[in-house]
Protein backbone atom coordinates (compact mmCIF):
# COMPACT_ATOMS: atom_id res chain seq x y z
CA UNK A 1 0.00 0.00 0.00
CA UNK A 2 1.32 3.43 -0.92
CA UNK A 3 0.32 6.83 0.45
CA UNK A 4 -0.68 9.58 -1.97
CA UNK A 5 -1.64 13.14 -0.90
CA UNK A 6 -5.34 13.96 -1.10
CA UNK A 7 -4.69 16.85 -3.49
CA UNK A 8 -2.84 14.57 -5.92
CA UNK A 9 -5.59 11.95 -5.87
CA UNK A 10 -8.27 14.57 -6.39
CA UNK A 11 -6.46 16.38 -9.21
CA UNK A 12 -5.61 13.11 -10.98
CA UNK A 13 -9.23 11.95 -10.96
CA UNK A 14 -10.44 15.38 -12.08
CA UNK A 15 -8.02 15.36 -15.03
CA UNK A 16 -9.31 11.94 -16.09
CA UNK A 17 -12.93 13.08 -15.86
CA UNK A 18 -12.15 16.13 -17.98
CA UNK A 19 -10.88 13.77 -20.68
CA UNK A 20 -14.21 11.93 -20.51
CA UNK A 21 -16.19 15.10 -21.20
CA UNK A 22 -16.96 16.53 -17.75
CA UNK A 23 -16.95 20.29 -17.36
CA UNK A 24 -14.30 21.65 -15.00
CA UNK A 25 -16.70 22.31 -12.10
CA UNK A 26 -18.36 18.89 -12.36
CA UNK A 27 -15.04 17.08 -12.74
CA UNK A 28 -13.70 18.82 -9.63
CA UNK A 29 -16.81 17.99 -7.56
CA UNK A 30 -17.00 14.38 -8.73
CA UNK A 31 -13.28 13.80 -8.13
CA UNK A 32 -13.53 15.38 -4.68
CA UNK A 33 -16.37 13.04 -3.72
CA UNK A 34 -14.33 9.99 -4.72
CA UNK A 35 -11.23 11.25 -2.91
CA UNK A 36 -13.16 12.14 0.24
CA UNK A 37 -14.68 8.66 0.34
CA UNK A 38 -11.19 7.14 0.30
CA UNK A 39 -9.99 9.71 2.84
CA UNK A 40 -12.79 8.62 5.20
CA UNK A 41 -11.85 4.94 4.93
CA UNK A 42 -14.75 3.70 2.79
CA UNK A 43 -12.28 2.26 0.32
CA UNK A 44 -14.77 0.00 -1.47
CA UNK A 45 -16.71 3.04 -2.73
CA UNK A 46 -13.80 5.43 -3.24
CA UNK A 47 -10.88 4.77 -5.57
CA UNK A 48 -11.74 1.07 -5.76
CA UNK A 49 -15.07 1.99 -7.36
CA UNK A 50 -13.58 4.49 -9.84
CA UNK A 51 -12.70 1.93 -12.57
CA UNK A 52 -16.29 0.67 -12.54
CA UNK A 53 -17.51 4.26 -12.76
CA UNK A 54 -15.36 4.80 -15.85
CA UNK A 55 -16.71 1.55 -17.31
CA UNK A 56 -20.29 2.79 -16.91
CA UNK A 57 -19.35 6.05 -18.63
CA UNK A 58 -17.85 4.06 -21.52
CA UNK A 59 -20.90 1.82 -21.88
CA UNK A 60 -23.28 4.80 -21.89
CA UNK A 61 -25.11 4.16 -18.64
CA UNK A 62 -23.61 7.29 -17.08
CA UNK A 63 -24.15 10.41 -19.19
CA UNK A 64 -21.43 12.82 -18.14
CA UNK A 65 -23.21 15.99 -19.30
CA UNK A 66 -26.67 15.13 -17.94
CA UNK A 67 -27.99 17.19 -15.02
CA UNK A 68 -31.15 16.78 -12.93
CA UNK A 69 -34.35 18.37 -14.22
CA UNK A 70 -37.34 19.32 -12.07
CA UNK A 71 -40.38 17.11 -12.57
CA UNK A 72 -42.77 18.39 -9.88
CA UNK A 73 -42.82 20.65 -6.82
CA UNK A 74 -45.22 21.22 -3.93
CA UNK A 75 -44.11 23.22 -0.89
CA UNK A 76 -41.23 21.40 0.79
CA UNK A 77 -41.42 18.44 -1.61
CA UNK A 78 -39.65 18.17 -4.95
CA UNK A 79 -39.38 15.39 -7.52
CA UNK A 80 -36.49 15.36 -9.99
CA UNK A 81 -35.37 13.38 -13.01
CA UNK A 82 -31.72 12.31 -12.91
CA UNK A 83 -31.45 11.78 -16.69
CA UNK A 84 -28.80 9.06 -16.09
CA UNK A 85 -26.26 11.66 -14.96
CA UNK A 86 -23.32 10.79 -12.65
CA UNK A 87 -24.90 9.36 -9.53
CA UNK A 88 -22.75 11.11 -6.94
CA UNK A 89 -23.29 14.52 -8.56
CA UNK A 90 -27.05 13.92 -8.76
CA UNK A 91 -27.18 12.83 -5.12
CA UNK A 92 -25.11 15.80 -3.93
CA UNK A 93 -27.48 18.10 -5.85
CA UNK A 94 -30.56 16.48 -4.30
CA UNK A 95 -29.34 16.76 -0.72
CA UNK A 96 -28.38 20.37 -1.42
CA UNK A 97 -31.94 20.98 -2.64
CA UNK A 98 -33.34 19.28 0.48
CA UNK A 99 -31.18 21.53 2.68
CA UNK A 100 -32.36 24.60 0.75
CA UNK A 101 -36.00 23.59 1.20
CA UNK A 102 -35.44 22.90 4.90
CA UNK A 103 -34.15 26.44 5.37
CA UNK A 104 -37.40 27.66 3.86
CA UNK A 105 -39.91 25.21 5.33
CA UNK A 106 -38.16 23.49 8.25
CA UNK A 107 -38.00 20.26 6.27
CA UNK A 108 -36.99 19.34 2.75
CA UNK A 109 -37.99 16.17 0.92
CA UNK A 110 -36.44 15.50 -2.48
CA UNK A 111 -36.76 12.41 -4.64
CA UNK A 112 -35.00 11.56 -7.88
CA UNK A 113 -35.67 8.94 -10.53
CA UNK A 114 -33.53 7.68 -13.40
CA UNK A 115 -30.24 8.31 -11.63
CA UNK A 116 -27.13 6.19 -11.12
CA UNK A 117 -25.12 4.64 -8.28
CA UNK A 118 -24.43 7.35 -5.70
CA UNK A 119 -21.15 5.74 -4.55
CA UNK A 120 -20.83 6.27 -0.76
CA UNK A 121 -24.28 7.03 0.63
CA UNK A 122 -22.82 8.42 3.84
CA UNK A 123 -21.45 11.36 1.85
CA UNK A 124 -24.90 12.93 1.74
CA UNK A 125 -25.49 12.39 5.45
CA UNK A 126 -22.25 14.23 6.21
CA UNK A 127 -23.35 16.92 3.75
CA UNK A 128 -26.61 17.49 5.67
CA UNK A 129 -24.92 17.41 9.07
CA UNK A 130 -22.28 19.91 7.91
CA UNK A 131 -25.20 22.21 7.08
CA UNK A 132 -26.57 21.80 10.62
CA UNK A 133 -29.40 19.54 9.46
CA UNK A 134 -30.59 16.08 10.36
CA UNK A 135 -30.19 14.09 7.15
CA UNK A 136 -31.92 10.92 6.00
CA UNK A 137 -31.46 9.35 2.58
CA UNK A 138 -31.61 6.02 0.81
CA UNK A 139 -31.51 4.46 -2.63
CA UNK A 140 -32.80 1.32 -4.23
CA UNK A 141 -30.36 -1.01 -5.95
CA UNK A 142 -30.20 -3.84 -8.42
CA UNK A 143 -31.67 -7.13 -7.11
CA UNK A 144 -28.65 -8.55 -5.31
CA UNK A 145 -30.14 -10.22 -2.23
CA UNK A 146 -32.79 -12.90 -1.73
CA UNK A 147 -35.87 -12.03 0.27
CA UNK A 148 -35.91 -13.89 3.58
CA UNK A 149 -36.74 -17.53 2.90
CA UNK A 150 -35.89 -17.24 -0.80
CA UNK A 151 -32.96 -18.52 -2.82
CA UNK A 152 -32.85 -16.09 -5.76
CA UNK A 153 -31.94 -12.39 -5.51
CA UNK A 154 -35.07 -10.26 -5.84
CA UNK A 155 -34.54 -7.38 -3.37
CA UNK A 156 -31.71 -4.87 -2.96
CA UNK A 157 -29.30 -4.19 -0.13
CA UNK A 158 -30.56 -0.57 -0.18
CA UNK A 159 -28.11 1.71 1.66
CA UNK A 160 -29.83 3.78 4.37
CA UNK A 161 -28.16 6.87 5.86
CA UNK A 162 -29.12 8.84 8.98
CA UNK A 163 -27.05 11.80 10.19
CA UNK A 164 -27.23 14.07 13.23
CA UNK A 165 -25.10 17.23 13.46
CA UNK A 166 -22.85 17.62 16.50
CA UNK A 167 -20.11 20.17 17.12
CA UNK A 168 -17.63 17.60 18.44
CA UNK A 169 -18.25 15.22 15.54
CA UNK A 170 -21.39 14.35 13.61
CA UNK A 171 -23.22 11.10 14.32
CA UNK A 172 -23.64 9.38 10.94
CA UNK A 173 -24.97 5.90 10.22
CA UNK A 174 -24.37 4.53 6.71
CA UNK A 175 -25.65 0.98 6.43
CA UNK A 176 -26.76 -1.51 3.82
CA UNK A 177 -29.70 -3.86 4.20
CA UNK A 178 -27.26 -6.76 3.89
CA UNK A 179 -25.06 -7.71 6.83
CA UNK A 180 -22.09 -6.66 4.66
CA UNK A 181 -22.30 -4.43 1.62
CA UNK A 182 -21.09 -5.99 -1.62
CA UNK A 183 -18.25 -3.51 -1.63
CA UNK A 184 -17.20 -4.79 1.79
CA UNK A 185 -17.52 -8.41 0.64
CA UNK A 186 -15.28 -7.63 -2.34
CA UNK A 187 -12.72 -5.95 -0.05
CA UNK A 188 -12.62 -8.92 2.35
CA UNK A 189 -12.34 -11.32 -0.57
CA UNK A 190 -9.55 -9.30 -2.18
CA UNK A 191 -7.60 -9.41 1.09
CA UNK A 192 -8.24 -13.14 1.52
CA UNK A 193 -9.92 -12.55 4.90
CA UNK A 194 -12.96 -14.20 6.48
CA UNK A 195 -15.88 -12.09 7.68
CA UNK A 196 -16.11 -11.52 11.46
CA UNK A 197 -19.69 -12.89 11.48
CA UNK A 198 -21.86 -14.82 9.03
CA UNK A 199 -22.54 -12.65 6.00
CA UNK A 200 -24.57 -14.84 3.65
CA UNK A 201 -25.11 -18.27 2.18
CA UNK A 202 -22.88 -20.45 0.02
CA UNK A 203 -24.06 -22.45 -2.98
CA UNK A 204 -25.26 -25.24 -0.67
CA UNK A 205 -27.50 -22.81 1.24
CA UNK A 206 -25.31 -22.82 4.35
CA UNK A 207 -24.51 -19.69 6.34
CA UNK A 208 -20.87 -18.75 5.82
CA UNK A 209 -18.18 -16.20 6.65
CA UNK A 210 -16.40 -16.78 3.33
CA UNK A 211 -16.93 -13.61 1.26
CA UNK A 212 -15.95 -15.27 -2.02
CA UNK A 213 -18.62 -17.95 -1.69
CA UNK A 214 -21.26 -15.30 -0.87
CA UNK A 215 -20.29 -13.29 -3.93
CA UNK A 216 -20.45 -16.46 -6.04
CA UNK A 217 -23.89 -17.48 -4.74
CA UNK A 218 -25.22 -13.88 -4.77
CA UNK A 219 -27.01 -14.70 -1.51
CA UNK A 220 -26.09 -12.00 0.99
CA UNK A 221 -27.71 -12.16 4.42
CA UNK A 222 -30.29 -9.44 5.19
CA UNK A 223 -29.66 -7.56 8.45
CA UNK A 224 -32.00 -8.90 11.10
CA UNK A 225 -32.99 -11.75 8.76
CA UNK A 226 -36.69 -11.18 7.87
CA UNK A 227 -36.59 -7.64 9.32
CA UNK A 228 -33.89 -6.49 6.91
CA UNK A 229 -35.74 -8.16 4.07
CA UNK A 230 -38.92 -6.28 4.93
CA UNK A 231 -37.12 -2.97 5.39
CA UNK A 232 -35.42 -3.34 2.01
CA UNK A 233 -38.79 -3.94 0.37
CA UNK A 234 -40.36 -0.84 1.92
CA UNK A 235 -37.40 1.46 1.24
CA UNK A 236 -37.53 0.37 -2.38
CA UNK A 237 -41.28 1.00 -2.54
CA UNK A 238 -41.09 4.48 -1.01
CA UNK A 239 -38.20 5.51 -3.28
CA UNK A 240 -39.85 4.26 -6.47
CA UNK A 241 -43.35 5.53 -5.60
CA UNK A 242 -42.35 9.05 -4.53
CA UNK A 243 -39.92 9.53 -7.45
CA UNK A 244 -42.17 7.72 -9.95
CA UNK A 245 -39.04 5.82 -10.88
CA UNK A 246 -38.29 2.17 -11.37
CA UNK A 247 -38.14 -0.40 -8.60
CA UNK A 248 -35.53 -3.03 -7.80
CA UNK A 249 -37.21 -5.83 -9.74
CA UNK A 250 -36.96 -3.68 -12.90
CA UNK A 251 -33.19 -3.13 -12.60
CA UNK A 252 -30.52 -5.21 -14.32
CA UNK A 253 -28.65 -7.93 -12.41
CA UNK A 254 -25.41 -6.74 -14.04
CA UNK A 255 -23.54 -4.13 -11.91
CA UNK A 256 -22.22 -2.51 -15.09
CA UNK A 257 -25.81 -2.07 -16.29
CA UNK A 258 -27.19 -0.77 -12.96
CA UNK A 259 -28.86 2.46 -14.10
CA UNK A 260 -32.14 4.26 -13.54
CA UNK A 261 -32.15 4.13 -9.73
CA UNK A 262 -34.68 5.83 -7.44
CA UNK A 263 -33.51 7.80 -4.39
CA UNK A 264 -34.87 9.80 -1.44
CA UNK A 265 -33.31 12.72 0.47
CA UNK A 266 -34.61 14.36 3.67
CA UNK A 267 -33.16 17.38 5.46
CA UNK A 268 -34.67 18.49 8.78
CA UNK A 269 -33.89 21.97 10.10
CA UNK A 270 -34.64 21.11 13.73
CA UNK A 271 -33.02 24.30 15.05
CA UNK A 272 -35.69 26.35 13.27
CA UNK A 273 -38.02 25.59 16.19
CA UNK A 274 -35.47 26.85 18.73
CA UNK A 275 -33.65 24.81 21.33
CA UNK A 276 -30.48 24.27 19.30
CA UNK A 277 -28.29 24.34 22.42
CA UNK A 278 -30.55 21.87 24.18
CA UNK A 279 -30.49 19.56 21.15
CA UNK A 280 -26.69 19.73 21.11
CA UNK A 281 -26.63 18.74 24.76
CA UNK A 282 -28.90 15.78 24.05
CA UNK A 283 -26.52 14.59 21.34
CA UNK A 284 -23.57 14.96 23.75
CA UNK A 285 -25.32 12.96 26.44
CA UNK A 286 -26.13 10.17 23.98
CA UNK A 287 -22.47 9.95 22.93
CA UNK A 288 -21.25 10.04 26.55
CA UNK A 289 -23.68 7.25 27.48
CA UNK A 290 -22.17 5.06 24.77
CA UNK A 291 -18.61 5.86 25.80
CA UNK A 292 -19.42 5.02 29.44
CA UNK A 293 -20.86 1.65 28.50
CA UNK A 294 -18.45 -1.22 29.24
CA UNK A 295 -17.14 -3.07 26.19
CA UNK A 296 -17.35 -6.85 25.85
CA UNK A 297 -13.73 -7.14 24.71
CA UNK A 298 -10.72 -5.88 26.70
CA UNK A 299 -8.89 -2.85 25.28
CA UNK A 300 -11.89 -1.89 23.18
CA UNK A 301 -14.55 0.78 23.49
CA UNK A 302 -18.08 1.43 22.32
CA UNK A 303 -18.16 3.88 19.42
CA UNK A 304 -20.96 6.04 18.10
CA UNK A 305 -21.76 5.81 14.36
CA UNK A 306 -19.30 7.99 12.48
CA UNK A 307 -16.64 8.06 15.21
CA UNK A 308 -14.35 5.64 13.39
CA UNK A 309 -14.79 7.64 10.20
CA UNK A 310 -13.57 10.80 11.92
CA UNK A 311 -10.49 8.99 13.26
CA UNK A 312 -9.71 7.46 9.90
CA UNK A 313 -10.19 10.82 8.21
CA UNK A 314 -7.74 12.49 10.57
CA UNK A 315 -5.17 9.71 10.05
CA UNK A 316 -5.45 9.80 6.27
CA UNK A 317 -5.18 13.59 6.20
CA UNK A 318 -2.02 13.33 8.30
CA UNK A 319 -0.41 10.41 6.44
CA UNK A 320 -2.02 10.83 2.96
CA UNK A 321 -4.47 8.43 1.35
CA UNK A 322 -3.70 4.69 1.30
CA UNK A 323 -3.87 3.45 -2.28
CA UNK A 324 -3.18 0.03 -3.74
CA UNK A 325 -0.30 0.49 -6.24
CA UNK A 326 -1.90 -1.76 -8.86
CA UNK A 327 -5.19 0.13 -8.60
CA UNK A 328 -3.39 3.46 -8.91
CA UNK A 329 -1.60 2.30 -12.06
CA UNK A 330 -4.94 1.20 -13.49
CA UNK A 331 -6.46 4.62 -12.75
CA UNK A 332 -3.48 6.40 -14.31
CA UNK A 333 -4.07 4.40 -17.50
CA UNK A 334 -7.51 5.92 -18.09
Amino acid sequence: MQRIPFSEVQSTLAAILLRYGFTMDRAQRCATLFAETTRDGVYSHGLQRFPRFIATIRNGNVRVDAEPSLAARFGAIERWQGNRGPGNLNAWFCMDRAIHLAHQHGIGFVTIADTNHWMRGGTYGWQAADAGMIGICWTNTLPNMPAWGGVLPCIGNNPLVLAVPRTAGHIVLDMAMSQFSFGALESYSRRGESLPVDGGFNAAGELTRDPASILASNRALPIGYWKGSGLSTLLNAVAAMTSLGIATHQLSFDPLQEAGLSQVFFAIHFAALGGAAQAEQIAEEIVHSLHRSPAAEPDSAIRYPGEKTLRTRAENIRLSLPVDPALWQQILSF
